[in-house]
């Protein structure tokens, strides 16, 4: 029996916080999981979740007064999160590759697509410069981007939405990274162009062997994409699984709501189902479960005692509901 793959990226224990002149916020707490070499995994929830504060921690882009103030992030068995700036830049984009929401933040309008793509290779990998605009042409070509002998002299702004989106993804790759951390890389992109960009990054990555850590609050996206995932709630993980166990058997009532929520073709309703209330502030984050205010099953414990990730089936959940001791099922 072959021994089980080490992960490429450990997150152990993470917290972030912020400190302020009225005292410390803490947007993450306590955040841990892994990522095998060749896997996809999904980070989902609402909007002020944690999911792009985690990405950034990752990177080492974390905006001041942001800090790391407790865990350890590891690459490759590799402790990062307390490496210095100079130290990261060697690590950002060699190591770790990154794609953004908005492919036009991401890109220089001032430089053309190849002088950025060669710009990168060559600050990462040992190669001359006629190399590195061949490695960017077939950088071009492996994403989907037509005649790239000829684009790759192209300003960003002379591509569409889709095309700058499929640049930033060479741009990424370009220094055959170990890590790709991708933060809602199709948000801002047309549905048809979302399917190409998503199949894209699945076969890419898979014959690379890159790790994925894909952000994203669309849990189709995730469905089609992912391997594992994430469920993100007031900067702590509230499920986290298999891709189908937890979409098709949600252990979480929060991972419940999420996947309720979602249209359903299938049936003819005049309203759809949604979550009562909002994410708490990260200055009023409530004891107990931090979900408890707008669960439906929320008991006494959940008031009181925070949940840490307890089996459930083949998912893990921050839920008491699944806690023996508390004599309710699940």
């Amino acid at each position: 029996m072959n021994p089980p793959t080490p992960p490429l990226l450990e997150v152990k224990n993470l917290v972030v916080e912020f400190p302020s002149r009225r005292g410390t916020l803490r947007a993450l707490d306590d955040i841990s999981f892994a990522i095998a070499p060749g896997e996809i995994l999904g980070v989902v929830g609402e909007s002020g979740a944690g999911k792009s504060l985690t990405g950034a921690a990752i990177i080492g882009l974390l905006e001041p007064p942001g800090r790391v103030a407790g865990g350890q992030i590891l690459l490759g068995g590799q402790r990062i999160d307390n490496l210095g700036h100079a130290q990261m830049r060697h690590i950002r984009g060699r190591r770790i590759g990154a794609i953004f929401q908005d492919p036009l933040t991401s890109l220089n309008p001032l430089y053309t697509v190849g002088q950025q793509l060669i710009e990168t290779i060559l600050a990462h990998l040992p190669v001359s410069a006629a190399q590195a605009r061949q490695r960017a042409i077939d950088l071009l070509g492996d994403t989907g981007i037509p005649a790239p002998a000829q684009r790759i002299d192209h300003y960003p702004h002379q591509f569409s939405g889709g095309m700058r989106q499929r640049v930033v993804i060479a741009l990424a790759l370009a220094a055959e990274p170990q890590l790709i951390v991708a933060d809602e890389p199709t948000t801002a992109l047309d549905v048809s162009i979302q399917a190409q960009i998503i199949q894209l990054l699945k076969s890419v990555c898979h014959a690379r062997g890159a790790a994925v850590m894909l952000i994203t609050h669309d849990m189709g996206v995730i469905a089609e994409t992912c391997d594992r995932v994430a469920v993100l709630y007031a900067g702590r993980i509230a499920e986290i699984g298999p891709v189908h166990e937890v979409i098709n058997h949600p252990a979480h009532p929060y991972t419940a709501g999420l996947m309720a929520a979602i249209p359903d073709m299938a049936q003819d309703r005049e309203r759809l189902n949604q979550i009562d209330g909002a994410m708490p502030r990260l200055n009023a984050i409530p004891p107990g479960c931090a979900f408890h205010p707008r669960c439906p099953r929320a008991f006494d414990r959940c008031t009181a005692q925070r949940p840490d990730l307890l089996s459930a089936g083949a998912t893990q959940a921050a839920c008491w509901l699944h806690d023996a001791a508390s004599g309710v099922r699940a």
